[in-house]
């Protein structure tokens, strides 16, 4: 069964002016978000969560990615990315975790993008208007800090209880101002092989 879509939003907010000081490139972050019916709602338990998995995911990945390029105008445009779901009160956060963690999903995006590094994400339960919370990071190098960035908003009607939320996020440029340097540099400073963090 496809998914069932309520709605779908997009969120873009441009910072302009960061600590009293205008940016020199201002930062815009995109969120494309579906509010989708839980495919297990009203099912009790269900043990294998696969056959709606292949259902759902690759439709909401295909949406999601290509209302985040329209947005952005390219993929090459995306510099950070990540992703979320919130499950409504009647589900599991596993049925949230479904239609993420999925190649099904997410490989619509990182192909999209032209991207390396993995999709950070937030997964959870909650009423109608929880705050969605996205975690991003450069969508090729995970040490660089500087796109270390959160999207954070909130829908008044989703999820219902037999709902979930199903968002992609990005941004274009990184924190204004950013000034507390790269991961790699902090190994460095610890005399630790920065070409090989995860030794660490």
């Amino acid at each position: 069964m496809p998914a069932v879509i309520r709605k779908t939003l997009l969120h873009v907010e441009t910072t302009l002016i960061e600590g009293g000081k205008a940016a020199a490139v201002p930062l815009k972050m995109i969120a494309a978000v579906a509010v989708v019916k839980n495919p297990w709602a009203g099912m009790g338990f269900v043990d294998d969560l696969k056959p709606a998995i292949h259902d759902v995911a690759p439709e909401l990945g295909a949406l999601l990615t290509a209302m985040i390029l329209e947005a952005a105008g390219s993929g090459a445009a995306v510099e950070a990315y990540g992703k979320a779901a919130v499950v409504g009160l009647d589900g599991e956060v596993e049925h949230a975790s479904a239609l993420i963690h999925t190649l099904r999903f997410g490989n619509h995006y990182r192909t999209a993008v032209g991207a390396k590094s993995y999709l950070a994400f937030t997964n959870i339960r909650g009423g109608a208007n929880t705050p969605i919370m996205i975690p991003l990071m450069d969508k090729n190098d995970e040490g660089r800090r500087s796109h270390y960035l959160t999207m954070h908003f909130a829908i008044p009607d989703a999820p219902a209880a037999d709902e979930i939320v199903v968002a992609l996020g990005a941004s274009i440029g990184g924190r204004p101002h950013h000034r507390i340097g790269d991961r790699y540099q902090d190994l460095k400073d610890l005399g630790h092989d920065a070409s090989n963090p995860a030794a660490v």
